[in-house]
């Protein structure tokens, strides 16, 4: 038996039926086998090695699964038929209205594909699990997924049926119509009667009758189209029943909230890349992060309501123990200084709800001109961008990137000399970074840099800005100074600390990564 589970991280599932045009507003569902097979072809030959998978494999691979019984579905319950509607621009400088159909589903409901008689040799079963580990997003772009082999043993509610009416039940369901691979000898077959029953056959057609089976499911959709086939020439239907009704217009009541799994706690950061000319500079971390949040936060209010915003990145009614656990809104900037990209980090995790709004939000209104243009990168546990940026690794000695603030006002007798002040301001830092954690380990000692080097610009606290728009906050430093900061052990980043480090202001980035 193979079993595929695929679930969509975004809660989205867009794809247009075969022969139906997209202001029909339809939505293919269940998904097509079909789709499913083009889906992995394209996979292997955009992402995987052909060295170690090679050719042969991959259509030994497909032949097996469209050679077998057609697959049966478990098709998740809570899913709405739902649509948008924008203007696209066409030629000319005209608008045309377009329908943008999609299924909206549960992120962690997943869509369950079984096919109960078919065995893969070991090696195939490696090639699938190697293709649905790199699968990125299934029917159109913006249905991300994450696609996996697993078991399944909770029952079906869509299976090939020439009858609405489930003979053992007596359940009513209703027919719909997938498109499934032909086997290759289907295909050979096929592809004979046509060159058979023509005497030549026309040039429009001839380049859509490829000998090669899997070169015929890898056809381009509109060459198929242009050449007048009603359906794709390594396609076939098949009848299935699905639940009566499987596509809601409206939710007939609120779907339960789930409880939140425990990996969702582990989802702590997010990682965005900015576009636009000129982008920030590090200087300008602390506003930055300031617009950053603002957007975020407006984001939230049209999708969520004013009155539900995740207090995780508000950093609002928040527990009194929880005072950094909500948003670290932290600069990311290249060698130059230049902020490519921004880190989301948030120590207690993001909710559900904050992980929708961080998906959604595209631009962020930073200074004069136009926006800044953002794209998530990615989202998941600090560890998982370690590989991107520094702020996420892992050291024992980390140094400043932008300049440290104290938090907390120091006493006449703390600026007598460097030593008392040295002292004041270590007890500063234990003090701050004992609140962040009693695990952790200990900061062992400090000492100041006279600057910090970006690729020749070598800036001093002086050159950042280092005040934030809040009206009336208390704001115990305004220098700064530039710091490399020893701890007893290794650390895992981001590390941020002081006065406005929530934004951008006190950051560090690890002196040699472990």
């Amino acid at each position: 038996m193979l079993t595929i589970a695929l679930t969509f991280p975004a809660g989205r599932y867009h794809a247009t039926p075969w022969s139906r045009h997209v202001n029909e507003a339809d939505v293919a569902w269940p998904p097509d086998p079909w789709r499913l097979v083009r889906a992995l072809i394209a996979t292997w030959h955009r992402k995987l090695d052909t060295h170690c998978y090679p050719h042969e494999r991959l259509e030994s691979l497909l032949a097996h699964i469209a050679e077998a019984p057609p697959p049966r579905f478990r098709l998740p319950e809570d899913v709405i038929h739902a649509h948008t509607r924008h203007y696209m621009p066409t030629k000319g400088d005209k608008r045309t209205l377009i329908f943008d159909a999609f299924v909206r589903l549960q992120p962690d409901d997943p869509v369950v594909i079984t096919w109960p008689e078919l065995e893969l040799p070991a090696e195939e079963q490696e090639l699938l699990d190697a293709l649905l580990d790199v699968l990125g997003y299934f029917g159109r772009a913006e249905s991300w997924v994450h696609a996996e082999r697993t078991s399944w043993t909770d029952g079906y509610n869509c299976v090939p049926s020439e009858q609405d009416v489930d003979t053992e039940t007596g359940e009513m369901g209703e027919i719909v119509r997938l498109l499934t691979p032909l086997p290759p000898q289907a295909y050979a077959e096929f592809r004979e009667q046509q060159i058979a029953s023509r005497k030549r056959l026309p040039k429009a057609i001839e380049p859509t009758l490829p000998q090669d089976w899997l070169k015929a499911l890898s056809l381009d959709t509109a060459d198929i189209q242009k050449a007048g086939w009603s359906l794709p020439p390594a396609a076939r239907w098949v009848r299935y029943r699905r639940p009566l009704h499987a596509l809601k217009a409206v939710a007939a009541q609120t779907a339960p909230r789930r409880p939140a799994r425990k990996t969702e706690r582990v989802i702590t950061t997010a990682r965005f890349a900015l576009y636009g000319k000129p982008l920030p500079r590090i200087e300008d971390a602390v506003r930055l992060g300031e617009a950053f949040r603002l957007a975020v936060l407006g984001c939230a209010k049209r999708i969520l309501g004013e009155e539900a915003l995740p207090r995780e990145l508000s950093g609002h009614e928040l527990p009194e123990d929880n005072r950094h656990l909500h948003a670290f809104w932290l600069p990311d900037p290249d060698k130059r200084g230049e902020i490519a990209h921004l880190v989301v980090h948030a120590p207690g995790g993001l909710s559900r709800e904050a992980i929708l709004v961080l998906t959604a939000l595209q631009k962020v209104r930073y200074g004069e001109g136009d926006p800044l243009r953002v794209l998530l990168e990615g989202i998941g546990p600090a560890s998982m961008f370690q590989e991107l940026t520094a702020l996420t690794g892992e050291s024992a000695v980390w140094r400043s990137l932008t300049p440290y603030l104290h938090p907390w006002h120091l006493k006449k007798p703390e600026l007598r000399s460097p030593d008392a002040l040295h002292e004041a301001l270590l007890a500063q830092l234990r003090k701050e970074w004992h609140a962040r954690g009693k695990d952790l380990p200990e900061i062992v000692d400090f000492r100041e840099l006279p600057d910090r080097d970006f690729d020749g610009r070598r800036l001093k606290p002086l050159h950042y800005h280092r005040f934030r728009r809040k009206r009336g906050l208390v704001q115990p430093d305004k220098l700064g100074r530039l710091l490399e900061i020893r701890f007893a052990a290794p650390v895992r980043g981001p590390v941020a600390l002081g006065f406005a480090c929530h934004f951008g202001l006190g950051l560090f980035a690890p002196l040699t990564c472990a």
